[in-house]
């Protein structure tokens, strides 16, 4: 199995564990490829005792790689997304970080998650995601999401004026500090902190969620990720913020887009013993009486 490795800079704490990632590694003889900018990072921190080949873009492991291995937390796994795009490639996310959703390995869990992966003992939970489609064609060829599409104001500004346009029919127009747009892999996440619904994964919904809205009348809504969603922008600022999971670009708000069901999926590895809904209870508390604590 040839596996890649990709990371973020993380603090001295989680050294030892993504020192145990390498060691379970080479007990089975995987010398895996390392993303560049991680590898640097780790010079002379992490011991491995051959020279590891390097990557550095998605063409650089597409059909090179089996698996991709996450070191950190749930936006190290987003990072990824860009990384594998459409190739299919399976990615598992060793959790460094809180409280870790996509990343659901615990540091605890280390070697038995490795020994499982190398034995091909799990299986492939396919996300679907979000695309951005507008005239200046932001974001280039990375204009796709994983957890949400957001269209947001400038720190500087004042509240926007959204209006909303379903398979070309007029929606709604959101009085509000943003508006996101996420797919259910994304309802956990920004989303649901904005009082948007959870939704199970497999649902072939999308959520639009307005943020701060003015119009208190407004609620989430959840359609049919068959429909295309476009947008125009009004308000004081002539500027404004979009992103695609984490990635932001500011534009002019004279700029015309629309977000629809990317054509392809991304592959998260669900080990044997997992489950949405176990990944539910655990991250959110449920089931559980903090009477007793």
């Amino acid at each position: 199995m040839k596996i890649a490795i990709y990371g973020r800079e993380f603090n001295n704490t989680a050294l030892p564990y993504v020192q145990q990632v390498f060691d379970c590694l080479m007990q089975f003889g995987i010398e895996p490829y390392l993303y560049d900018k991680f590898s640097q990072f780790i010079s002379g921190k992490i011991f491995f005792p051959k020279k590891l080949q390097i990557f550095r873009n998605h063409n650089d492991i597409k059909g090179q790689v089996d698996v991709l291995v996450s070191l950190g937390g749930d936006g190290t796994i987003l990072d990824t997304v860009t990384l594998v795009r459409d190739s299919g490639i399976p990615v598992i996310g060793i959790n460094l970080g809180r409280l870790g959703f996509l990343a659901s390995i615990n540091k605890d869990e280390i070697a038995s998650a490795v020994e499982r992966l190398v034995n091909k003992q799990f299986s492939i939970d396919s996300r679907d995601l979000l695309r951005l489609n507008s005239e200046s064609n932001i974001f280039g060829d990375e204009n796709f999401a994983l957890n949400d599409v957001i269209i947001h104001r400038r720190d500087n500004s004042a509240m926007m004026l959204i209006h909303a346009y379903l398979n070309g029919e007029f929606l709604n127009s959101y009085w509000a500090d943003g508006l996101i747009v996420a797919t259910p892999t994304g309802s956990t996440a920004y989303s649901l902190s904005c009082g948007g619904p959870i939704v199970f994964p497999r649902s072939e919904n999308f959520v639009i969620t307005p943020v701060s809205p003015h119009n208190l009348n407004v609620r989430p809504v959840i359609i049919s990720d068959s429909h295309t969603l476009s947008f125009e922008l009004e308000g004081r600022s002539s500027k404004y913020l979009i992103s695609c999971d984490s990635r932001t670009e500011v534009i002019d708000c004279s700029m015309k887009f629309n977000v629809k069901k990317a054509d392809f999926q991304f592959n998260l590895i669900r080990l044997n013993n997992e489950s949405y809904l176990s990944t539910l209870r655990n991250k959110l508390l449920w089931g559980i009486d903090t009477r007793n604590y």
